[in-house]
């Protein structure tokens, strides 16, 4: 089997950590909106009293079902498709689809398994080891790893997703890229790597999400992401609400600028730079030349380098 059949026809495992790797919550969103129509229980959890500094990731206290208080701890949990005994259904698709609420385009329905949770405070090479001996376990044969940072994009424009993987096979079948990025990095990049070490083919999707809005939820990045994820995952995944949440996003962003001159120029200059790039005819150093006027023209504004000091903006 090759790794790309690993990847459409085998059983897979879909990442995101919420925190740092998680602008926007995009990443985190994105397989929320998974486990709403895919047919899965959780199957497992890790321990966090090993892994998070509480003073920085807090439990909360919430009220069960029944009207009583209970404390919901930070952590990760692995989810997956189960059978009627609550064991872990085999690789064996079944004849019938589950009803799960899926447009099911293939047999790869049943083998989605889903991780996520809070980005740990420390021990992440003993978590990142726990996470892969639970990947083993399930007989995990691909990993995706979902992420988003903020970016200098617009958000008129469709949302960006690199996609990237360490492995070679998956690269040159995929036609997917290596990533080029050197500097800090979060627990998805260590788990990534733990994951081709034991042998497991992994691919990184991350979403640019505009800066100028980072506190605020993106449902348009997070429709990005299921968007790629469906190229290499054979299922097709229904929308719910998020094309019409998508939508109220954009439109409250415009109105947000039509109201803020500074706001709606630094936006303008961004869609300018990325219409750019992304123009038929634009060459590598067309796209050079208009980088460079964009970021000079940024750097004559008050302010220098920085984008426009307004609430939102980072």
């Amino acid at each position: 089997m090759t790794t790309s059949d690993l990847f459409r026809d085998g059983r897979l495992l879909v990442v995101a950590f919420e925190g740092w790797n998680d602008a926007g919550e995009a990443a985190s969103g994105a397989v929320r909106a998974l486990k709403d129509v895919l047919d899965v229980e959780p199957i497992a959890d890790i321990d966090p009293e090993d892994y998070y500094d509480f003073q920085l990731i807090r439990p909360h206290v919430e009220f069960d079902d029944d009207g009583r208080r209970r404390l919901r701890w930070p952590g990760v949990t692995l989810y997956g498709p189960v059978g009627d005994d609550g064991m872990p259904r085999s690789t064996t698709p079944p004849v019938e689809p589950a009803a799960a609420g899926l447009d099911v385009s293939g047999a790869n329905h049943d083998n989605i398994y889903l991780l996520l949770g809070s980005e740990p405070s420390r021990g992440w090479r003993t978590f990142a080891t726990e996470t892969i001996d639970k990947a083993l376990a399930a007989d995990i044969t691909g990993v995706i790893l979902l992420g988003a940072l903020l970016a200098d994009v617009p958000h008129t424009r469709p949302i960006a997703v690199h996609v990237s993987s360490e492995n070679p096979q998956v690269r040159e079948e995929l036609q997917v890229e290596r990533s080029s990025y050197e500097g800090p990095v979060g627990i998805l990049s260590v788990i990534a790597a733990m994951a081709e070490e034991v042998g497991i083919p992994t691919i990184s999707l991350w979403a640019s999400v505009p800066h100028y809005v980072h506190n605020a939820p993106s449902p348009k990045a997070t429709l990005a992401l299921l968007d790629k994820l469906e190229e290499l995952v054979d299922v097709v995944i229904p929308r719910g609400d998020l094309l019409d949440e998508a939508r109220e996003w954009e439109e409250g962003i415009d109105a947000l600028a039509a109201d803020d001159d500074e706001m709606r120029s630094y936006i303008e200059q961004l869609e300018r730079a990325r219409d750019a790039v992304e123009a038929p005819e634009a060459s590598g150093e067309a796209i050079a030349q208009e980088f460079e006027r964009y970021l000079r023209k940024r750097d004559d504004e008050p302010g220098g380098s920085a984008a426009p000091d307004r609430p939102g903006a980072g």
